[in-house]
């Protein structure tokens, strides 16, 4: 049996000293969780985070990674920096880091979002630098509002899964996290259906099935990611393709995260 995963990605959120109090606030109150919990905080809380919750059932994952070890690569963290700060987890792959927003307005320009680099192939990249690092890796995908209109939400998302795991063992594979986020669902109040949420979950096992064999699909966990709640938590992972959640806006208020939690 698959054990649950619920992931809190605080994304641009607290400072430091915010994001202390907030994990010093999930670890007085989690107690001994069954299953699977860690925070995301921004790089710079990345360490202090860490230290708060050394020793408490709550891990720390970092928002993104780059693939090289070290070197003239300004602006960007390595798998082995991560690491060294308390990182056991990494998220890759996030729509935000692929400069596709379920907000497009709050960008100022369209080449804005060139700023935000992620293809298919640098996060396959990243996420066999993590594996080799010894990082757990959360891969994200999703399609965009207008991919689903079109009908191909089904196409893009199993895409985006053989791109990421391209040349991944399955050794490896079974290890991984998988997130459905469906980038019209993220931070805009709209939640997939649990039905559909579950489908997809199933159409991305599926792909995995297909690309590796029926062993590494029972093994591998798939979160769904998108407007997650403490109201709609236990339908969504009741669902037997849902195996966890990748939690945005309610993972910065300890209340509704351990509230989702608990749901798991």
């Amino acid at each position: 049996m698959r054990r649950k995963f619920i992931a809190g990605n605080w994304k641009l959120n607290k400072t430091v000293a915010e994001s202390v109090a907030l994990a010093t606030e999930l670890k007085d109150a989690i107690g001994e969780p069954s299953c699977d919990v860690a925070v995301a905080p921004t790089f710079l809380s990345l360490y202090s985070v860490a230290q708060a919750l050394k020793g408490y059932p709550i891990a720390v994952a970092g928002q993104n990674t780059f693939w090289k070890a070290s070197g003239a690569y300004t602006g960007q963290v390595s798998p082995q920096l991560l690491k060294d700060a308390g990182a056991t987890w990494v998220i890759v792959g996030h729509s935000e880091t692929r400069g596709r927003f379920g907000t497009p307005e709050e960008v100022d320009s369209p080449d804005a979002l060139k700023v935000f680099g992620d293809t298919d192939a640098s996060v396959n990249t990243k996420a066999k630098a993590a594996l080799a690092a010894g990082l757990g890796v959360i891969i994200a995908c999703g399609e965009l509002l207008s991919e689903r209109q079109a009908g191909r939400t089904d196409a893009v998302v199993s895409a985006q899964i053989e791109g990421a795991l391209k040349g991944i063992p399955d050794g490896d594979a079974k290890s991984l996290v998988l997130a459905y986020e469906p980038v019209w669902a993220i931070g805009t109040g709209e939640v997939c259906a649990a039905d559909e949420a579950d489908r997809v979950c199933g159409v991305i096992r599926a792909t995995v099935k297909r690309l590796y064999d029926d062993s590494t699909a029972d093994a591998i966990r798939i979160q769904y990611g998108g407007s997650v709640k403490p109201d709609n938590a236990a339908e969504l992972l009741s669902k037997p393709n849902i195996d966890g959640a990748l939690v945005g806006g309610a993972s910065l208020k300890a209340a509704d995260f351990l509230a989702i939690v608990r749901a798991a």
